[in-house]
This record gives C-alpha cells, sequence and structure tokens, in this order.
C-alpha cells in the first residue's frame, strides 16, 4: 500500500529491525522522521549508529531523553551489573524494559502530531518477540485505539514486521533491495558491536540464524 503524499515517524534504535522498517517507510511515504530514544542505554553506540544512518540517509532525526525508564524499571540493556540472559521457567528474559514500548510509541504520536504525519512505524514483532509484553500484536491494535482517544487525531501505527521471523526479515531486506546496507550498518548485539556483533548475544544468534536460513534458502531457489 502507498501512502505518497503522507508523513510517517518511524521509532528508530539503528538495530536490524528498525533500519528495515526506515526503508520500507521510505517507499512509502512522502516525508519519514526517525526518533530514538536514550533510555540510558548501556551502549551509546546504538544512539550513535541511529544518528550515522539516519544522516547517511539523510532522514531527520530526533533523539529523545527518556531516562525516567533507567530509574523505574532496571535492566540488563541498562546497568552493567545485569546479566543478559534468556527468560527461564515463564520468566521474561533479563533484556526485558518495562512499559518502554508504551512509552515509546506515545512520545513518538506526539511527535508526529508535531509534524503534521498521522503513521508512526516500528519494528516489534510477535514471531520473535522473546516473550516481550509489549510486542504483541494485541497490544499495538490497542494502544492505537488509546492514542486516537487520548490525542485526538486518527494515528495508525504500522507493525510490518510483526508476523514475520527473522529470516523473513532479512528477506524483506533483500526485496527493499537493502540486505548488505542492513547487515554491515545495524547495531542487533546486546554487548553494542555493530554489523554482526558478538554472535555470542541472544540477539546475535537469532540475528545469524536468520540472516543463514535465508541465505540457504535464496541459493536454492537460484539454483
Amino acid at each position: 500500500m502507498s501512502f505518497a503524499q503522507e508523513k510517517a515517524v518511524v521509532v528508530f534504535s539503528g538495530g536490524q529491525d528498525s533500519t528495515t522498517c526506515l526503508f520500507w517507510a521510505h517507499e512509502r511515504f512522502q516525508e519519514v522522521t526517525a526518533v530514538t530514544f536514550d533510555y540510558g542505554q548501556r551502549h551509546d553506540n546504538e544512539i550513535e549508529t541511529a544518528r550515522d544512518i539516519a544522516a547517511d540517509l539523510g532522514v531527520e532525526h530526533h533523539v529523545l531523553d527518556m531516562s525516567l525508564l533507567n530509574q523505574l524499571a532496571p535492566n540488563a540493556l541498562t546497568r552493567d551489573d545485569m546479566e543478559v540472559k534468556e527468560g527461564e521457567d515463564g520468566e521474561l528474559p533479563s533484556t526485558f524494559v518495562e512499559g518502554r514500548n508504551l512509552l515509546f510509541f506515545s512520545f513518538a504520536s506526539i511527535l508526529a502530531s508535531q509534524k503534521g504525519a498521522k503513521h508512526v512505524v516500528t519494528g516489534v514483532c510477535e514471531t520473535d518477540y522473546s516473550g516481550y509484553p509489549d510486542c504483541r500484536d494485541v497490544f499495538v491494535k490497542s494502544l492505537n485505539v488509546t492514542l486516537n482517544l487520548a490525542v485526538g487525531k486518527e494515528f495508525v501505527l504500522h507493525t510490518p514486521l510483526m508476523w514475520l521471523d527473522k529470516k523473513e526479515t532479512w528477506e524483506l531486506a533483500d526485496k527493499l533491495g537493502r540486505l548488505t546496507y542492513v547487515k554491515e550498518n545495524t547495531l542487533t548485539c546486546y554487548h553494542g558491536i555493530r554489523g554482526s556483533g558478538c554472535g555470542e548475544c541472544p540477539a546475535c544468534k537469532l540475528r545469524r540464524a536468520g540472516y543463514e536460513q535465508y541465505i540457504q534458502e535464496k541459493e536454492r531457489e537460484l539454483g
């Protein structure tokens, strides 16, 4: 679907998913603005990566202070003394930041209102969402209704990756002609290493497995 004459704000971390969404939005909207949230991430490199990509693509970019999250919701993404580990026995991973997407999407919508944009694009995904409750489709749809009521405008929250696994997200980047760019320039690693990352943290393992699956499938199709 094309929204050629309309504006969009992309919630942008500089990672694989949000960068793919940035390219996705760039093909569909007349004007795209990226917004990154500084919530006391363990690695400033995440914000620098987002800045670099936005500058490289000529996209207007805003960094908003959300440091209150670091005070309210201690987690492995903001605290050096907390180990990055996957959830066990039904518990959420140590990387879960309570309320993050609730606040991010709300503030992105306020920025969108100021920019005259009705569309907000996010890279959340229920397929590979690690159990995060604020990455679920039902949450996004519910918040979309609430934001419209709260601000009095008809926002549309877009989630182009919602039903894609990591293999399919790499495939989307390839269809957009940006596979190599996403692979080499984005930051997904929990240890703050761009590109292929550390290779050992849960985010790197998921990213690498999806990439390898996609490349193998593509090679088979090409014969």
